[in-house]
């Protein structure tokens, strides 16, 4: 294990010394909402994980994140969508747009957003995506994978069934033949089970921490939670099989 707790000592550390610039961008959505995103690059031909956040936030939830996922050789974009508020004093643009315009900011709704991003990304050097979701937004990447030729794979930190009884993720999940790593805390491990029963086996990771009781959503990956260096851990050997 001395080896994996060296590459977690880069990830966490490493990343001090090594800050990326981010930049700005938007896209347009599928209903010609205006959508806003900051992209972390190292190499552009590196392909890219789209960062999407959970309930009420923004781009900003994935600040310290993304310059983190950068060492796993990706570049990432996170995105606002438009059902959302703030993260880390950043303002979601997207979801002000929406308001502004009379558009509607409804979760289910931030699913055009995410296939727009994951339009946006792919083109940028065809290669295929990975989505990384918190909580609802979670949730619609699962629904935006499935059978989606652009998207290689998904991580879904604390997914549920935001959207009933309009759309069930657990039905939908049915045959999801994507790589899928599903991130959850003691607490939330029993649900995640039963909502990912219809995923085959050797297409998913359903982890829980073994050291603590976790976090919820992205709070997981944060210094204030003390398992922390367990879900980045795994995060690692994830990335790792999805290059074998």
């Amino acid at each position: 294990m001395t080896i994996y707790r060296n590459i977690i000592f880069l990830i966490f550390f490493g990343s001090l010394f090594s800050l990326q610039a981010q930049e700005k961008v938007t896209f347009m959505s599928f209903d010609s909402l205006e959508v806003t995103a900051e992209i972390y690059e190292v190499n552009k031909n590196d392909p890219y994980i789209l960062l999407f956040h959970q309930i009420g936030g923004s781009r900003g939830e994935y600040r310290v994140i993304a310059k983190k996922l950068l060492k796993f050789g990706y570049n990432c974009i996170a995105v606002d969508l438009r059902s959302g508020k703030e993260s880390e004093f950043v303002s979601n643009e997207t979801a002000e747009r929406a308001e502004n315009k009379g558009i509607s900011r409804s979760l289910i709704d931030s699913e055009k957003d995410i296939l727009a991003a994951i339009d946006y990304a792919f083109y940028k050097n065809h290669k295929q995506v990975l989505l990384f979701g918190s909580s609802f937004s979670a949730s619609l990447a699962l629904k935006a994978a499935k059978g989606n030729p652009k998207v290689k794979a998904v991580i879904a930190f604390s997914p549920g069934e935001f959207f009933l009884p309009d759309l069930e993720i657990k039905d939908e999940l049915k045959n999801f033949k994507k790589p899928v790593f599903v991130a959850s805390s003691v607490k939330e491990y029993p649900y995640m089970l039963e909502l990912f029963v219809n995923v085959p086996t050797q297409n998913k990771t359903v982890f829980k921490p073994s050291k603590g009781t976790g976090d919820y959503g992205t709070k997981s990956l944060g210094d204030e939670c003390a398992t922390a260096n367990e879900y980045w851990l795994e995060l690692l050997l994830f990335f790792r099989k999805l290059k074998e």
